[in-house]
């Protein structure tokens, strides 16, 4: 990204940007989705914010700088949607170089930046509703979501400066900023409960980095303080101190982001409580909330804390991590934001301590439950990720089964396309040692090492469909540097050559191989991934999804889709031996939307059992008469892109009836 050689190295952070950095797709995966983000989501989503018979957002600035009459409506974080679309157009911008959207972006910055106060505060309902009040109404309502919207404004302005070298959206980012600042100054503990969904905990840290400000750090410590002065509860995680808590609770957006800007305050301090934490709820999320898509945030609306003794402390909470192990399919809540917050956490506790078992769960998030939640063609949007959908279901869930073109709750749209428009940056990083690859596809990307030293590396590969990923070194001066290759945790064999050789080093799953040398231009390194498909199973104790199992091949989970099965037939008549055999194919309507998509064959079994319950809740067993029946799996990602269909992630197992 332009101009990103401004920005500051996080001095507790083990892998950091490369500055000077230019990254691009070349063709592939990422390469089919940042198309589609480029000439699809970007213009399509702008259409959609800007008509105000489908969204506010726009106009509700307008209305706020007195260009339009009107009031406010849509959500109260609204100003938040058309901040990440702002953010997400700056990315393609930084690619695609294209002149006539830097100036559409240079009149939206205008209008926001009309509408903010003198001292900084900027949020369109408040502003609207001082309009006619004649009252500053700032901080009234602890759910108004003002710091959300500062936050992702201050994210868009550092990005925008940094693709573009233009100050503008910065600057009134820094207002913003530094109204923040001089608000906790004398902020009472009470109204530091408005840190709902704390994108601003990110946002501060951002603005830390891009100006080298020493009160926005002050002000992202104190953030962490200040919570812990209220006893509220476990929805927006602040019932206990940040440091006390050991189990992942509450709502899992505010959760992720929180857990999120909270690894960016430790890779500038290096205040090791912090990260003894993030440690304690990492394992809680991976070891006992997190679903095999990387899903998170499985109950539309809980109670926590769950039984205890005092019943003052139980309190409601929505789109929620559940209890350990509580991960029902049908149900599922997943939101689309949850789970590209899960991906942000990874990410920075990757950056701090160059482990890969967090880039596992990155890819694993990414290429799921955060792809799932736009459609193939780039229009429409889940706002909740199930594991399974079945027609009959008995009972109404808040969010639609089959994606829409608009959400009235419209956060999670803006944030898929901004995470896809900026997915490059993650490919590669680097140390003090070298580069680390840490996501693979075909790319062409020039990288300045910590010593200033030129990299020009350009990898071809089909990944993820398949294993074989080349990397050639195609400019250096001649220099020594580690390059340090991911092996995916779910990467049973690998092997490596450098031209043409084989290396001796150890290649073991989750973990990054070192390669170390002086380079010279033209040097070739060959990594082959293990591609076979994988059966998996649950633990036990995940009582929905025992005795049942799930398709899984490289990074990417596969599901059954009724259109892949005979007419009148239900995913629920289907199980499925361990020791299915799964061969490669393609499905000719999906690779019309994703050419390089790859579905999967293989045979399942059809139990062919009365469902004629007569409203009967049990009945004896029946054993079924059942028939084989060779089956097409998609990737969980591209399910209701052919229509309007049942979907399982989970089959049960043949074995019952063998």
């Amino acid at each position: 990204m332009k101009n990103i050689d401004t920005i500051k190295i996080s001095p507790y952070a083990k892998l950091h940007a490369p500055a000077d950095a230019s990254m691009q797709w070349t063709e592939g995966f990422w390469a089919e989705w940042f198309a589609t983000c480029r000439d699809v989501m970007i213009p399509n989503m702008w259409r959609l914010l800007q008509d105000d018979d489908i969204s506010h957002a726009y106009a509700n600035f307008k209305i706020a700088a007195g260009l339009q009459e009107g009031e406010h409506q849509g959500p109260k974080w609204h100003d938040g949607d058309l901040y990440k679309w702002l953010e997400a157009a700056c990315h393609v911008y930084n690619i695609s170089r294209d002149e006539s959207l830097d100036n559409m972006l240079d009149g939206i910055i205008e209008l926001i930046g009309s509408v903010q106060r003198n001292d900084g505060y900027i949020h369109t309902p408040a502003i609207i509703e001082a309009r006619k009040a004649q009252d500053e109404n700032r901080f009234h309502e602890r759910l108004h979501f003002e710091t959300y919207n500062m936050g992702h404004l201050m994210t868009a302005g550092c990005v925008h400066y940094a693709a573009t070298g233009k100050t503008t959206l910065l600057d009134i980012a820094k207002k913003s900023t530094d109204f923040l600042y001089n608000f906790y100054k004398t902020a009472t503990a009470e109204l530091a409960r408005n840190a709902i969904c704390p994108s601003h905990y990110m946002g501060v840290v951002d603005m830390y980095r891009t100006t080298g400000e020493p009160r926005y750090l002050e002000l992202a410590e104190n953030l962490v303080e200040i919570r812990n002065l209220v006893q509220g509860g476990d929805d927006n995680q602040d019932r206990i101190p940040f440091r006390e808590q050991e189990k992942v609770v509450g709502h899992a957006v505010r959760a992720n982001y929180l857990y999120a800007g909270v690894a960016d305050i430790y890779a500038e301090t290096g205040d090791s409580t912090l990260l003894d934490t993030l440690e304690k709820l990492w394992q809680s999320v991976t070891s006992t909330k997190l679903y095999i898509t990387g899903g998170c945030g499985a109950l539309y609306d809980g109670a926590s804390p769950d039984g205890t003794e005092q019943q003052h402390q139980i309190t409601r909470i929505h789109q929620a991590y559940g209890r350990e192990y509580q991960l029902p399919n049908l149900s599922a809540h997943n939101e689309t934001c949850a789970n590209i917050g899960n991906v942000f956490w990874n990410w920075r506790m990757l950056n701090i301590t160059g482990e890969a078992r967090f880039a596992d769960i990155l890819e694993l998030s990414l290429y799921n439950s955060v792809l799932s939640g736009i459609s193939l063609d780039g229009k429409r949007f889940f706002y909740t990720n199930p594991l399974r959908s079945v027609k009959d279901m008995p009972f109404e869930l808040r969010w639609s089964r089959t994606r829409e073109e608009y959400i009235s709750c419209f956060c999670c749209p803006p944030n898929v396309v901004r995470i896809i428009a900026h997915v490059n940056d993650y490919a590669y990083s680097i140390s003090d040692d070298g580069i680390w690859a840490n996501l693979y596809g075909s790319s062409d990307a020039h990288l300045e090492l910590m010593t200033g030293e030129q990299v020009h590396l350009k990898q071809e590969t089909n990944y993820p469909w398949d294993g074989r990923i080349t990397i050639t070194v195609d400019e250096v001066n001649d220099t020594s540097f580690d390059l340090m290759l991911r092996i995916p945790g779910w990467a049973d064999k690998a092997e490596l050559r450098i031209n043409g050789e084989p290396v001796e080093t150890a290649l073991e799953p989750q973990t990054y191989a070192q390669l170390s040398r002086s380079w010279s231009a033209g040097d070739v390194v060959e990594l082959t991934l293990d591609m076979s498909a994988q059966v998996i199973e649950s633990n036990p104790m995940i009582e929905e999804t025992r005795n049942q199992i799930a398709i899984k091949r490289g990074p990417i989970i596969y599901c059954l889709e009724s259109q892949d099965l005979p007419e009148g037939v239900s995913i629920l008549d289907v199980t499925m031996t361990p020791d299915i055999i799964l061969k490669t194919s393609k499905d000719s309507t999906l690779s019309e939307l994703l050419p390089s998509i790859t579905t999967l064959s293989g045979k399942v079994h059809l139990a062919d059992i009365s469902d004629n319950w007569n409203g009967q809740l049990y009945r004896t067993v029946q054993r079924p008469k059942t028939r084989s029946l060779n089956v097409q799996f998609v990737p969980y990602f591209a399910w209701d892109n052919r229509g309007q269909s049942e979907m399982t992630v989970w089959i049960p197992t043949t074995s019952l009836w063998r």
